[in-house]
Order: C-alpha cells, then structure tokens, then sequence
C-alpha cells in the first residue's frame, strides 16, 4: 500500500491535478483508494455509469468497445478522466491484461472534496483550461504529444 506522500507524488504527474499545489494535493491524496484485478478482470463496462478516475501504478488495462482496441493504459497512465466531470455512461469497458494495481478516485468524494477546498477546485479548472487552449493550438500551451496524453486523450 502506498503512504499519502507517494500517492501525493503519483496525482503530481497527472495532467488533470497539475495544477494542485502540493498542500491540497494530500487532500486529494487522503480520498484515493488502492485497488488490485486479477488479470482478465472487467474494471468496468461500457455504458456503465462514471463513477471514478483510474490511474495505473504496475499492469496493464485494454480499453476497448467489443473486438475494437482503444488504448492499452500502463504505469502511471490515467483512464475514465471525464468520470470525475461527466455523467454519460462509460464509452468503452477497461479490462486488465495481467494482474493490475490502481489508484481509484471516486467520482462521489471528489465532488465533495471540491465543495470544501475552493483551490483544488481552481487547479483542476488551470489545468482543464490549459488542456483545452492546447488542443486548440494557442500559443504557449502544450499539445498531446508534448504531455501525458493518456489523462486526456483515453477518457474512456
């Protein structure tokens, strides 16, 4: 099990809680489950309801819709980001390759962890705004291939 320091230094290097300072981020960290799959296993399916952000710390989760492969998500990659903002069902079912282990954050406890620190909440937005300027091309703003895609770019 990770302590709160490592878990606080985990979330650092995803895209959508960069812009959380250190301090509010073991608020963050305080919320964060550890969880293991078996390989095999169906994290979730598709259409099933947002309800947590998932963020692999060893293994390996297939993200995919029937026969047809998304993404392969590996150590210190994110999938199911939109859970956290968005309540359409999921698009795609995230199924382990091997035996996995994730740090979930729930879509409940990060709603109500928002209501009660108004900066994690202006972090999170920084980040989802310098995301968005970046995808459309604004000067001095990073694009995909420039970050961690995968906190963005397989939010299935």
């Amino acid at each position: 099990m990770l302590t709160v320091i490592e878990k606080v230094i985990f979330l650092q290097q995803v895209d959508v809680f960069s812009e959380i300072s250190t301090e509010q981020m073991a608020y963050l960290a305080a919320i964060v489950e550890e969880v293991a799959f078996m390989k095999n296993i169906n994290i979730y399916h598709e259409q099933d309801s947002p309800d947590a952000i998932y963020l692999v710390l060893e293994g390996q989760v297939r993200l995919h819709r029937h026969a047809l492969d998304i993404a392969t998500m590996g150590p210190q990659e994110a999938f199911g980001t939109w859970a956290l903002f968005d309540e359409e069902p999921r698009v795609a079912t995230a199924t382990t390759l091997e035996d996995t282990r994730l740090l979930r954050v729930g879509r409940d406890d990060f709603i109500d962890l928002l209501s009660d620190h108004v900066e994690i909440t202006q972090g999170v937005l920084r980040a989802l705004t310098k995301r968005l300027r970046g995808l459309m091309g604004e000067p001095g703003t990073r694009t995909i291939s420039q970050g961690n895609q995968s906190s963005y770019g397989n939010d299935a």
